[in-house]
């Protein structure tokens, strides 16, 4: 498969996930999917051969999203946006 210049990262397939032997990635899963689209996304699943590192992927967002009651969530997405897009992050 050619993936151009884009940086490609293995990760677990949507079809196998749901089949993890001891079920951390797939609760894990669970707690990151997209509930409107049904999907993980790619910034997550760049994670799924490492659970631990979606775990805390995941608390470092979620901390991040709540961390001070000053903003309000919206906010927080509109910041990280414009950070994204300064910096020429296209995820």
């Amino acid at each position: 498969m050619d993936h151009g210049d884009a940086a490609w990262i293995e990760t677990i397939p949507d079809e196998r996930w749901r089949d993890d032997p001891d079920g951390l990635l797939a609760e894990l899963y669970g707690q990151v999917v997209d509930g409107e689209h049904g999907r993980v996304d790619h910034i997550m699943a760049v994670h799924s051969l490492n659970p631990r590192g979606l775990a805390a992927h995941h608390n470092l967002y979620e901390s991040a999203m709540a961390g001070t009651a000053s903003l309000r969530k919206v906010d927080r997405e509109m910041i990280a946006l414009v950070v994204s897009i300064e910096n020429e992050c296209h995820y």
